[in-house]
């Protein structure tokens, strides 16, 4: 089944890849779905449509595009190093990707979407109104809060350290005063991680909350669009934000900046 191949990549080809926390959740993903369950032969372009179809129900063109690339990889693999043999080759050439378009996004919270998701998430309970707090107050991503470790916490100094970003790059984060409180007000794991979630389970979590709240078209991802666009609006230069969130590039930091023409208004006197 595919679901044996998918475990195999797991634990024989992910643990060798920077990003192996992202796809190991992609492949956890893509094992709760029917086709997990079909034997590798059968799978073909339809399957993988229904698949394609299923995801996009659910989530980005971008996601299911990048599900799909690494479901080829598992199958590339798998006839290239551990001796499957499929009579139609990669069964991926087989299915249409979806395009990925411009998915440039400019939603930002407004006041009160700002005080309603905290509301909602504190409803929800701990440790969601806690990774949300910190998402808004630092910008990091999904990835890195779930695998973050108290022993790259330092709350004297009010800096966390992250080993590995999606840039394989180690970079240092600094924490407001906000967010120390909140990781100060944090229970100690005894794994030595942070928050003991998986990064889809925070976007489940999340999403439930903001359909709780009333909340629309507001993805996990956006709270950094939000963090970013927020540093600029306390003073912070190009330099000192992109020394924050990582971006490489002035072109990718105005991707995920978005400023109010009323706050830079108040700026101008």
């Amino acid at each position: 089944m595919l679901e044996d191949l998918l475990e195999r990549y797991r634990k024989e080809v992910t643990p060798q890849k920077k990003g192996w926390v992202q796809e190991t959740s992609k492949l956890k993903v893509i094992s709760r779905y029917p086709i997990a369950q079909y034997a590798v032969a059968r799978i073909g372009g339809k399957e993988l449509a229904e698949y394609r179809d299923a995801r996009l129900r659910e989530v980005s063109a971008k996601t299911v595009r990048d599900e799909l690339v690494l479901l080829g990889h598992v199958f590339k693999v798998a006839m290239q190093d551990w001796g499957l043999v499929l009579p139609h080759g990669n069964p991926i050439d087989a299915v249409r990707k979806p395009k990925v378009g411009n998915n440039k996004r400019d939603r930002r919270l407004n006041p009160k979407e700002d005080t309603e998701l905290l509301s909602a998430a504190r409803e929800y309970g701990e440790p969601l109104p806690s990774i949300i707090t910190l998402a808004l107050e630092t910008g990091m991503r999904r990835g890195e809060i779930a695998s973050l470790r108290w022993e790259h916490v330092d709350l004297k100094r009010r800096v966390v350290h992250l080993p590995e970003t999606k840039n394989d790059e180690s970079r240092d984060v600094p924490l407001s005063s906000r967010a120390a409180e909140v990781l100060s007000a944090l229970p100690r794991n005894i794994n030595g991680l942070v928050f003991d979630v998986r990064a889809d389970s925070i976007t489940q979590a999340f999403n439930r909350v903001c359909q709780r709240a009333g909340i629309e078209d507001l993805r996990f991802h956006d709270l950094r669009h939000e963090a970013t666009s927020r540093f600029f609006e306390k003073g912070l230069n190009p330099m000192q934000v992109a020394a924050i969130t990582g971006h490489k590039t002035l072109q990718m930091l105005q991707r995920y900046t978005h400023l109010r023409a009323e706050d830079l208004a108040k700026m101008l006197g």
